[in-house]
Parts: C-alpha cells; structure tokens; sequence
C-alpha cells in the first residue's frame, strides 16, 4: 500500500484498526512496506494521541467494531451473494436435509431454494423462515432459542438441544469474516459456539462469505475453518487469503471466475 508521509501512514494505521479489528506489528509493516521498528514508533505515537489502544505486538481501535444489523447487511454485494447462493443452491439434490444458518448470504441461498422440491431445510435464521415459510414443497423445521435481534437469528441451549436431535446433509454457514490464520469471526461466544455444534451435525460444511469478508476480522471470537470444510465466495476475494486456506486444505469454490 504505497502511502506518502508518516502522517499519511499514521491515518491509515488507524483506518485498518478501526474496520479490519486487532492489526498487528508484522501486518502493517507488510501492508506499508516499513520496518517493524517504523510501526512501533507509529503505534507508540498513535497510542500518545489517544487514537489507538497498544496491544501485545500490534494495536486495535479504541472503540470496538460496530456490528452492522442484517437488515443493515442485506442489501450489500447484492449480486456477489445471489451468485454464492446459486452456487450452493446447486449442491443440494432433492430429499435431502440441509441446515441454513442466519445472514444475508445464507437467507440469499434460502431464496433459491424456494423452486426446491421434497427437501427439508431446517434454520436458525429468521430471513430463511420468511424466504420459505409458503413454500409447499419444502419442509421446514425452526431449531428455537433465543432471538438474537441484530443478526435476526436464534441461539442459545434451547437451540443448541434441538441440534442434538438432528443430522444433516450439508449444512450452510454465515460469517462476519474468514481468515486463514484465524477462521470464521463472530461477534459473540454464543453464535461461535453455534457453528460449531452446527458443523459436528452435517456430512458437509460450506462457509457462504462474499468477498468483502475475506481476510476481514472485526470482532474477536473465532470458529475454526478445518481441512475438509468448503468455502465458497466471489472473485473480488484477496487471493493470498485464498491460497492460504487452500495451502492449510479448505477446499475454496470462487464464483463468478477468478
């Protein structure tokens, strides 16, 4: 990222803090093309200012990550997620039993999934409720819980029992990012928590995330992305964070050409 000026650099640092989350000594001494020892002194005077908060080898922004509303999600890469969704769509054969998470994405796929036939979806998202809630030819099961209002998706024990007594085929998870060093982020425990009994239950996992999340990680709890699981997203992905899942064998499907 060619920048001019230590100040030019010092408003960036600040930038990257405040949307991608924790930023780190290494990152950011890659990302500008400076020394490490230059980030230090940055970060040391940002800290001064009061525009940063230091950390253990890097720096985060004083004001946590906004999470952004589904609602306020919904109408983003519009055709990004439509594209994803038609790609996944495209997986499930009838009578079969998939598992939708809540999101913008995976409510985009639940969309597609309304010409279905002889399929059972079940969901903790209340947008694939409403997608398929008309739907004759779809048999729909709601796991319960407790409604969390900012991702319109229910979570909890209440849940998390009703997984316990379901399998799956496939089961199709949302993200508020995905790194190869870290995985899937999250705002909350509670929904990582989530994915994770979601994923012990189908015979295949897909991670719908379009490519403004890749390599995104605006809060700080994380779902592991293991070998095996697939991650499906559009050509504007960041294509080191693309070869880093494949290199660690995340089988990575880009739509729309690479």
């Amino acid at each position: 990222m060619p920048v001019n000026g230590a100040r030019a650099r010092r408003d960036q640092i600040v930038h990257l803090a405040t949307t991608t989350g924790l930023t780190s000594v290494e990152e950011l001494s890659r990302t500008f093309g400076v020394t490490a020892s230059t980030i230090r002194r940055d970060l040391a005077q940002l800290t001064a200012d009061g525009r940063l908060a230091r950390t253990y080898g890097g720096a985060m922004a004083l004001v946590a990550h906004p999470e952004a509303s589904l609602r306020q999600r919904t109408g983003e890469a519009f055709e990004a997620k439509r594209a994803i969704a038609r790609w996944a769509a495209s997986t499930i054969r009838t009578g079969e039993t998939v598992l939708l998470d809540a999101g913008s994405t995976v409510g985009a796929l639940a969309h597609e999934l309304r010409a279905a036939e002889g399929l059972t979806v079940a969901t903790t998202g209340l947008t694939a409720l409403q997608e398929l809630a008309d739907v004759e030819t779809v048999r729909v099961e709601c796991l319960g819980g407790t409604l969390r209002p900012l991702s319109q998706s229910f979570l909890g024990p209440l849940a998390e029992a009703a997984l316990e007594r379901m399998t799956f085929d496939r089961v199709f998870l949302g993200a508020d990012g995905v790194t190869a060093e870290r995985g899937i982020c999250e705002a909350e425990l509670s929904q990582t928590r989530l994915k994770e009994l979601m994923a012990r239950r189908a015979d295949a996992v897909y991670v719908l995330a379009h490519s403004t999340k890749i390599g995104r990680r605006p809060f700080h709890t994380w779902v592991r992305l293991p070998p095996g699981w697939t991650l499906v997203t559009d050509h504007g992905a960041d294509p080191h964070e693309i070869r880093a899942l494949r290199a660690q064998g995340v089988e990575v499907t880009v739509v729309g050409g690479e």
